[in-house]
């Protein structure tokens, strides 16, 4: 009966490991499928070779553009890296650079000092304000940094354009040597002029910044624009046009679209002018290209301070903060080619 037993018992053993072992197999031919299929695919996307780090003296450098250009995430340092020096390890840079970041330099915003030159840099250097270059007005070729490009100067203050606040800390700041306005018994400003050589030393600076950085047009801006109610600098002797025009830097209005709304400007200017509706329409579209209002329909000093504004940059010949028909025209035009994405 024992024997009997250990038989059957052995049979059922054998029976059972043989079960496994084809199960097993079945197993491990879909396994191999599987991975054959996964090795054909990541040889169709080989890993792209990390751009290398320049040393210099034993500093690190990375001077090179890894990431989408036309979505303003360009990579690049133009000073050296700063890195962590943990106590009892060491920091590597085998996977540097992650591919997902951009620069803190994303506006280019121009002042004027209100000041000569020697007590401009004494303030710009000295105070709790600065900006990290300093356009002279002594005729030569030298233009002063202040303020390392990768940090932050005090410039803008309380600041704002379009979604963005606060613009110290995505922002590059030029002064200009310049004594800004006298105003007279009834406020009007008389503001001083800048010397030739003192725009093409601004032009020449910009260009170099907004090129490295692919500053937008849009963010090329006034104090004036980025604090109306407070600011007025470089003002209306500011030449932005010609920027514009010869070096391919910041906005203006296209003149044909000017035109086409003239004549409904106009329209609104003579029948619609204190109008709520009107006034709300005006301050929604200074809202929309990018300065800080809220729209309440009513002429108050702040939407005057804005459009006195949006004149200094884009409308100097008149710059009394009263809209007109040109400014009207003016802004609708700015708006129709420098949308907000």
């Amino acid at each position: 009966m024992r024997k009997t037993l250990y038989i059957i018992g052995l049979s059922v053993f054998v029976f059972s490991c043989t079960s496994q072992k084809n199960v097993k197999k079945s197993s491990y031919n879909a396994k191999t499928s599987t991975t054959q299929a996964k090795t054909t695919v990541k040889s169709a996307t080989p890993e792209k070779k990390k751009p290398e780090i320049d040393t210099e003296h034993g500093v690190e450098f990375f001077r090179t553009n890894i990431a989408d250009i036309t979505k303003n995430d360009n990579t690049a340092s133009y000073g050296s890296i700063v890195s962590a020096k943990p106590a009892g390890y060491k920091v590597v840079k085998t996977h540097f650079p992650a591919i997902a970041q951009n620069f803190r330099q994303k506006y280019l915003i121009l002042h004027y000092t209100v000041l000569p030159d020697d007590k401009s840099i004494t303030v710009l250097t000295q105070q709790s304000v600065s900006a990290h270059y300093l356009v002279n007005n002594l005729g030569d070729n030298e233009i002063y940094q202040l303020v390392d490009e990768n940090k932050r100067s005090y410039h803008a203050g309380v600041s704002s354009w379009r979604t963005d606040k606060n613009l110290n800390d995505t922002s590059i700041g030029i002064e200009i040597v310049n004594l800004g306005y006298k105003a007279d018994a009834t406020g009007y400003k008389t503001f001083e002029p800048f010397s030739e050589d003192q725009i093409k030393k601004v032009a020449a600076l910009a260009k170099d910044i907004v090129t490295r950085y692919n500053i937008p047009a849009t963010n090329v801006l006034a104090h004036s624009d980025i604090a109306p109610t407070r600011k007025q600098d470089p003002g209306p002797m500011f030449p932005w046009k010609k920027l514009y025009d010869e070096y391919q830097i910041g906005m203006w209005y296209d003149e044909m679209a000017k035109q086409n709304f003239m004549t409904s400007a106009q329209t609104d200017i003579d029948t619609k002018y204190n109008e709520p509706s009107f006034i709300f329409l005006v301050q929604t579209a200074l809202q929309k290209f990018g300065y800080d209002i809220l729209p309440n329909g009513k002429w108050d000093d702040t939407t005057k301070k804005t459009i006195e504004a949006l004149q200094y940059h884009f409308r100097p010949q008149n710059y009394n903060g009263i809209l007109d028909a040109e400014t009207w025209a003016v802004l609708q035009a700015l708006n129709q080619k420098y949308p907000t994405k």
